[in-house]
């Protein structure tokens, strides 16, 4: 249960009383937020312990919801523009209440109808959720703790000449050369990929695949996945066009050969004239 009300958060709060808007959850510290009747449901009672999520009604009351919202606070997403104002634009995050992202926090002018990479924060006047495309500038430079190969969570951001910029772990920044990605990927792609190499300006290059033996044997595991996906035999081999071992198995031909010589070695799979089999 949570020691006090937190905005733009799951929380998880006590029903304390009914009312005829709503039930009344309570924290800890005795303050109360209202959870609407649309949102209650038959399982609810007095005492039990709740999870939802907090934020202001269009009267700027804290009010509370069951829907998990697109973003939550300090969360980076690709959100739909549904409306534009002369202060500002609001996009789309899942909830009654669109969040506002107000003129001085965009970069370029907003469209409705197209999707902006968006911070939620709270504001520091008004303690709403906003919105706010300028968050580059607050990108933790302090790396040291990462090593080669580290999974970490990724969001595809702007497309460069030498690659796709991306933001690491909602912190920091990376980058994902053209040469290191064997599958479409779009701006807004959220993932997993793996840390090449960590520089000395704070930012990191990064793999949408494990690097040196660990990848070889991740592409081993996806190969004989796929396999095994399509009744234990594929129509390709190592002699196979590029594209079409992309499109399959979303990596290089040279990964691919690597992979399939590994399972030849240990004896799981067959090579016929035009296809693979895996082994029983």
């Amino acid at each position: 249960m949570n020691k006090n009300i937190k905005i733009g958060e799951i929380n998880t709060l006590k029903i304390n009383r009914a009312s005829e808007p709503g039930l009344y959850l309570i924290a800890q510290d005795e303050t109360e937020v209202l959870l609407p009747n649309v949102y209650i449901k038959q399982t609810m009672s007095l005492g039990q312990e709740i999870e939802v999520f907090i934020y202001t009604d269009s009267e700027d009351r804290l009010v509370a919801t069951t829907i998990t919202p697109k973003a939550m606070i300090n969360e980076i997403q690709y959100l739909e523009v549904v409306d534009t104002t002369k202060f500002g634009a609001f996009v789309d995050i899942g909830l009654p209440k669109d969040i506002l992202v107000p003129i001085n926090k965009q970069k370029s002018t907003f469209k409705i109808g197209e999707k902006r990479l968006v911070k939620i924060i709270e504001d520091e006047k008004s303690h709403r959720l906003i919105g706010t495309e300028k968050f580059i500038k607050s990108f933790n430079r302090n790396t040291k703790k990462f090593k080669k190969n580290d999974e970490v969570n990724i969001i595809i951001y702007q497309k460069t000449p030498l690659g796709f910029k991306v933001i690491i772990n909602e912190e920091y920044e990376g980058m994902i050369f053209h040469s290191e990605i064997f599958t479409k990927v779009e701006i807004g792609d959220k993932r997993k990929a793996y840390i090449k190499t960590v520089r000395e300006d704070g930012k990191l290059d990064l793999s949408l695949q494990k690097i040196g033996e660990e990848k070889r044997l991740d592409d081993v595991s996806i190969v004989v996945s796929i396999l095994k996906n399509n009744n234990n035999v594929l129509n390709i081999t190592s002699k196979s066009d590029a594209k079409e071992i992309m499109d399959l198995f979303e990596m290089s031909k040279k990964r691919f050969k690597a992979a399939l010589n590994t399972l030849v070695t240990t004896n799981q799979v067959h090579i016929e004239n035009d296809s693979i089999r895996l082994h029983h």
